[in-house]
């Protein structure tokens, strides 16, 4: 039984940020950063309608990437994609209308449309996808998808839990990413692909395929667990929360704000993760098994 309610304002999601010590009022919240996921989850270029409503505190800066090292393939990678449209590409930075009438051909949830009013989708595209499989949680991007309602905690038997309402707000984004055609998605990021592979070169990246970077970003999302009983939490440094349990606290940020959306929209994102990974060409022997 809940012994009583604290309310929080929605800032930075993956923190868990508690509200001050001494009650009055609270500073001006910040409000999380989402996707999300159109990977949360996006996960194919612009397709990925489920970037997950990530957070963060911090304002975002440039992201420089670093080759791979020590990853040879077992076997030959084929490259990743659909059944590419036969059109002729405009300039990188003249993208965007092209983008937003492809993608409206795959999804027309409401939230993707909400992300597509946006500027420079690619290259938001490849800096999340970029963040998410270096297992951050990227800030400052995708503002127009964050969480309407605010995060909350319950207290139990003297112990802190996250509200179970909570997961409430990422049910939008959950429903945009199983939105997504799966078959469409990989034809849009094959169709794209030569302007992602430019923004990924921009990011300092020139001799790595963004394919690798796509796929470490979903198989790290895959590998999240789902959590079913009442997740806890602890205060940490006197400025937020963490993840009381060490297993979970130990999740990289972007799993830990993945499974912040709640057991029920980690596995509705994570089913259309999958279904997007194999349209795209991604070995089922490389994904992490479903979990049942």
């Amino acid at each position: 039984m809940i012994d009583s309610r604290n309310e929080m304002p929605d800032l930075p999601d993956y923190e868990l940020l508690e509200t001050p010590a001494k009650p009055p009022p609270l500073p001006p919240p910040r409000r999380p950063f989402g996707l999300w996921l159109v990977l949360a989850a996006l996960v194919t270029t612009i397709a990925i309608a489920g970037y997950i409503a990530f957070g963060g505190r911090q304002t975002s800066a440039p992201v420089t990437m670093e080759p791979e090292r020590g990853e040879a393939p077992q076997q030959p990678v084929q490259p990743l994609g659909g059944n590419a449209a036969s059109i002729v590409l405009p300039p990188l930075d003249q993208t965007d209308p092209l983008a937003r009438e492809l993608m409206k051909q795959i999804t027309s949830h409401p939230r993707v449309a909400a992300w597509l009013a946006t500027q420079g989708l690619i290259r938001d595209f490849v800096v999340v996808v970029s963040i998410i499989a270096e297992g951050r949680t990227p800030a400052g991007q995708l503002r127009a998808l964050r969480p309407s309602a605010d995060f909350r905690v319950v207290e139990r038997g003297g112990e802190l839990y996250i509200d179970p309402h909570s997961y409430e707000r990422y049910e939008g984004l959950a429903a945009a990413t199983a939105s997504v055609d799966p078959a469409g998605a990989a034809g849009l990021y094959a169709t794209l692909k030569p302007r992602i592979e430019e923004a990924y070169r921009d990011l300092g990246v020139p001799d790595t395929p963004f394919d690798r970077t796509l796929e470490r970003a979903i198989v790290l999302l895959l590998k999240t667990p789902t959590v079913d009983e009442p997740v806890r939490a602890e205060p940490q440094g006197g400025v937020g929360y963490g993840f009381a349990t060490p297993d979970v606290e130990a999740l990289t940020a972007a799993q830990k704000q993945l499974l912040r959306m709640g057991p029920r929209n980690v596995r509705t994102v994570q089913s259309s993760l999958r279904e997007i990974a194999l349209a795209l060409g991604i070995p089922a022997e490389r994904l992490p098994a479903p979990r049942t």
